[in-house]
């Protein structure tokens, strides 16, 4: 089943936890990993708490230090249950509040150390040029070069200032994209000149000291003819990242179970190797451990030059060095001011597209569409907006379909999903939409979405509150802004 060996400390497999069984399914990965002598874990989901556990006991176990990474683009209430829930960057760069933003980028941090958690991966660092781009979209700071650099900075020194591990991704951009690199391998067309706004956000996220920079599994032809994706590029690794922009850090993998790195470097340990070669130091999500670091031990004084191998633990013994050099915080995590501080920041930026929305009354039906179904895993709980009508004293009847003469708000989730493989509504949301307001012509429409959405809903949807997305924070959020005018007459 794989035995130690140094090469391993570039893999950074993922656990993900179940409800039921929490982590316990992963006991024969774990077991595999730390044999071989990984260099860390990638954690989605889970209980604060059993998270804070697990990191405990792994490092423990472990014969090599541990790193721990997250994709906590959101906050660590993203992944984690009991942690606090932040509002998408685009609604933070909407907000236009830097201070905001660092402070974001502190909260996350701090609570990510003290879940054990060092690497967060965040900030992303796309720009959001493309409105049918359906992986990037809220999860970008806005389309300006300039505003996005001076947002990804201010959540880069928030992050290093709350103690963790930083990570600006996707190198060398991924806002252009018209595909979903989970799903497929996304070609930019883009000239270089058109590029360099991309690097803006990059370029400054250098120059703020980010601790890492994820490759985005996206071919550039006009920076590397040959077609290969950024991950498998030695021309946007080294030649580009390295050498034009001057980055010293550490350089880590999308997910390698993506299908854009599989198409474009071969299924398994192949890919895994080319990465690594191409300037890879972390290789995150190989879907089987064991077997990519027997890939790379083998191809060692071959495909693999022991110099760049080294160069890869030596990157990977920094970004340990600088995580254990910042104690951590107090074990403790969403706490209820900064609930309240993320609950004010979600409020600040709901934007009412259309109309007035409705004055919560003292019964409403509420009627979801959740655009979000499908994918190998399933969209958050939709239960917090429903259950925050109620705290504010109305009588909230789920329903299937609408009824004439009564109040309806109708909640659309439409987020950026991988494999979700699209940008817009559907033609099923919209549909149901459109008989919702057959029945209730007055509606409220709550979109859980880009506000930009808005455009593809009925225009008869007279009354339209965006909330940018589906988390728990924004469905509280505009619980509150529909209860704010609420009487009891």
């Amino acid at each position: 089943m794989g035995r130690m060996t140094p090469i391993a400390q570039v893999l950074f497999p993922a656990l993900r936890w179940q409800d039921g069984s929490g982590f316990d399914h992963e006991a024969e990965r774990i077991e595999e990993a730390l044999r071989i002598g990984v260099g860390g874990f990638i954690l989605f989901g889970g209980d604060a708490g059993s998270v804070r556990d697990l990191t405990d006991e792994l490092r423990g176990r472990s014969r090599t230090p541990l790193l721990f990474g997250a994709d906590l683009e959101r906050g660590a209430g993203q992944q984690f249950r009991g942690a606090t829930q932040l509002p998408p960057a685009a609604a933070l760069a909407e907000l236009d509040d830097l201070e905001t933003t660092r402070r974001a980028g502190e909260l996350t941090a701090h609570e990510a150390r003290a879940l054990g958690v060092d690497w967060v991966y965040a900030p992303v660092a796309d720009l959001d040029v493309e409105p049918r781009n359906p992986i990037v979209g809220t999860r970008s700071f806005g389309g300006d070069p300039a505003r996005a650099a001076a947002h990804v900075t201010a959540w880069i020194e928030g992050c290093r200032a709350g103690g963790a591990l930083s990570c600006a991704k996707h190198f060398p951009g991924h806002g252009r994209t018209l595909a979903d690199s989970h799903a497929e391998l996304p070609v930019v067309p883009a000239t270089r000149h058109e590029l360099e706004a991309d690097l803006a956000p990059f370029r400054a996220a250098i120059r703020a000291g980010v601790d890492s920079v994820m490759t985005a599994h996206v071919a550039f032809p006009a920076i590397d003819p040959s077609g290969a994706p950024a991950t498998l590029s030695s021309a946007i690794i080294q030649g580009l990242l390295e050498q034009e922009l001057g980055f010293r850090g550490a350089v880590s993998t999308d997910a390698l179970n993506m299908q854009a790195v599989i198409e474009g470097g071969g299924e398994g340990t192949a890919a895994a190797v080319r990465a690594l070669c191409a300037g890879c130091d972390a290789l995150l999500y190989p879907p089987e451990p064991a077997a990519v670091a027997a890939a790379l031990e083998a191809a060692l004084g071959d495909a693999l030059p022991h110099a760049r191998a080294e160069a890869a633990l030596a990157a990977i013994a920094r970004l340990r060095g600088q995580a254990d050099s910042i104690a951590p915080p107090a074990a403790e995590w969403g706490r209820p001011e900064d609930h309240a501080w993320a609950l004010s920041v979600a409020d600040r930026t709901l934007r009412v597209v259309r109309g007035e929305p409705l004055r919560l009354a003292d019964a409403v039906d509420l009627l979801t569409v959740d655009d979000d179904v499908g994918g190998p895993y399933p969209p958050g709980p939709r239960d917090t907006f429903p259950a925050a009508l109620r705290a504010a004293g109305a009588e909230v009847n789920e329903v299937a379909q609408a009824t004439q003469g009564r109040a309806l708000i109708v909640a659309v989730y439409a987020d950026i999903r991988g494999w979700k493989g699209r940008a817009g509504l559907s033609e099923r949301a919209v549909a149901a939409v459109v008989s919702a307001l057959d029945a209730a012509p007055d509606a409220t429409v709550v979109l859980f979405g880009h506000p930009r959405l808005a455009a593809e809903l009925p225009e008869r949807a007279a009354h339209v509150l965006a909330a940018w997305g589906g988390e728990r924070v924004m469905q509280e959020a505009a619980a509150h802004r529909l209860a704010a005018g609420r009487t009891d007459e």
